[in-house]
């Protein structure tokens, strides 16, 4: 299903979290190769082989794979369960960054720059290839209550500062949809971003920050995500390093 995004406004949260210097380093790559946005709704009859594909590709370490469900198909008569209006705003930059202003479902970008059908895995792995690496190395590792991300790199030249994103993450959910396009299907989601929150700004170098594991339960999630992100006059850029938990 392919749809022009009408006007949505961007709502986010911001938690309180530390953030602070421990010294700088040269770049590093992380272990992430690229980050995968599935735009993807429960309402949109072409969207399940494309989340069945993301929970496939999300058994490779070395991806980053997301699901974002938006909320434009929800008059077709099923009210997406996961969708937000914050993601539809999400994937609307992304089209007018690009320039081709192409929005759609199911619509996976690559890195925050490329994007392709998101069951087409032939055109996921080229746009991979294609799009500018993550450079930035971001790790994520649980101590007792506490979730600690340490980052270190160099931002790409002529860059100030990248966003830091945190976004609480369900690993697995399975829906079963009563009305729509979808009516009588049972399907299965992987890694659902619950919320995006921008929680400081990364000069380069290396940085470590923390924050409290509850802040993922909070949300109903399992997991947490960190996406290190250009900021684009004040919109999101291209995505330069990332880790999930």
């Amino acid at each position: 299903m392919i749809g022009i995004v009408r006007t949505v406004l961007l709502g986010t949260g911001l938690a309180a979290f530390a953030l602070f210097n421990v010294g700088t380093t040269s770049a590093v790559a992380g272990n992430a190769t690229a980050v995968l946005e599935l735009f993807t709704s429960q309402g949109c009859s072409s969207c399940p082989p494309a989340d069945k594909l993301m929970g496939k590709l999300s058994q490779n370490d070395e991806l980053v794979v997301l699901s974002l469900p938006v909320d434009y198909w929800d008059y077709l008569g099923w009210k997406d369960t996961f969708a937000s209006p914050a993601y539809t705003k999400r994937q609307q930059v992304y089209a007018a960054q690009r320039g081709d202003r192409s929005i759609y479902t199911p619509q996976v970008v690559v890195n925050g720059q490329q994007h392709v059908v998101g069951s087409d895995s032939r055109a996921i792995a080229q746009a991979i290839k294609t799009a500018d690496p993550l450079t930035v190395n971001v790790e994520l590792t649980m101590n007792g209550d506490a979730i600690e991300v340490a980052i270190s790199g160099a931002l790409p030249d002529g860059v100030k500062a990248a966003t830091v994103f945190f976004a609480p993450v369900s690993k697995e959910e399975e829906v079963s949809i009563g009305r729509g396009e979808n009516h009588g299907r049972k399907v299965s989601y992987t890694n659902v971003v619950r919320s995006l929150q921008p929680i400081g700004m990364w000069q380069g170098g290396d940085q470590k920050l923390m924050f409290p594991a509850s802040e993922i339960t909070k949300k109903g999630a399992d997991t947490c995500a960190i996406i290190i992100q250009i900021d684009r006059r004040g919109e999101p850029g291209n995505i330069i390093g990332a880790a999930l938990l």
